[in-house]
């Protein structure tokens, strides 16, 4: 029967009773299957962790840099391991290190959250933060709502200075009244 329409027969449940078939094209079945997969892969998130490296002695310019790059890396929904890494006689004072991770994770705190707590491993100190999705939708109103209020702030300044423009010139103009008629009085 399967060869007479030009299609497989495909056993579907070997283990059931009685076994179970099914006529249809086996090619474009495999390829529809092949097809739902890449489809699946492609909807599925990659989550990549990204790494800064940290110095106990770190200057306030690198500090910042680098914690702006770890903003923009859980901005753009990355993992990012941040480690503190010790050299010689800096192994003597971990909570340099601690402090650092601190700073961290409390100059991100509008972009992501602390996922591993700061632990030794060794010469290295590392803590795991992850984005924080509702905390960055807070942090966006926060700024959208300031940047509505500078914009409101702006036009009551710029109505007030043109209100405060008008009564300069009327003052000006009845200044230049004034002296004139005292002129024509001499």
């Amino acid at each position: 029967m399967a060869r007479e329409q030009g299609l497989d027969l495909v056993e579907m449940a070997a283990n059931a009773n009685p076994p179970v078939c099914r006529i249809m094209d086996y090619g474009k079945y495999k390829y529809e299957a092949a097809q739902r997969d890449k489809e699946s892969r492609k909807k599925a998130s990659h989550i990549v962790v990204k790494e800064m490296k940290y110095r106990p002695k770190i200057g306030i310019g690198d500090f910042d840099t680098k914690t702006n790059k770890v903003e923009a890396f859980l901005f753009d929904g990355n993992k990012v391991k941040v480690t503190i890494m010790f050299r010689g006689r800096e192994m003597q004072h971990p909570e340099l290190g601690r402090h650092i991770l601190d700073r961290v994770a409390e100059a991100v705190a509008h972009a992501g959250a602390v996922e591993v707590y700061p632990k030794q491993d060794g010469r290295n100190m590392v803590m795991v933060l992850g984005p924080d999705k509702r905390a960055q939708a807070a942090w966006k109103a926060e700024q959208e709502a300031e940047a509505e209020a500078e914009a409101a702030e702006a036009e009551v300044t710029e109505a007030e200075v043109t209100e405060a423009e008008v009564v300069e010139a009327e003052v000006v103009e009845s200044a230049e009244a004034v002296p004139a008629v005292a002129e024509g009085d001499d």
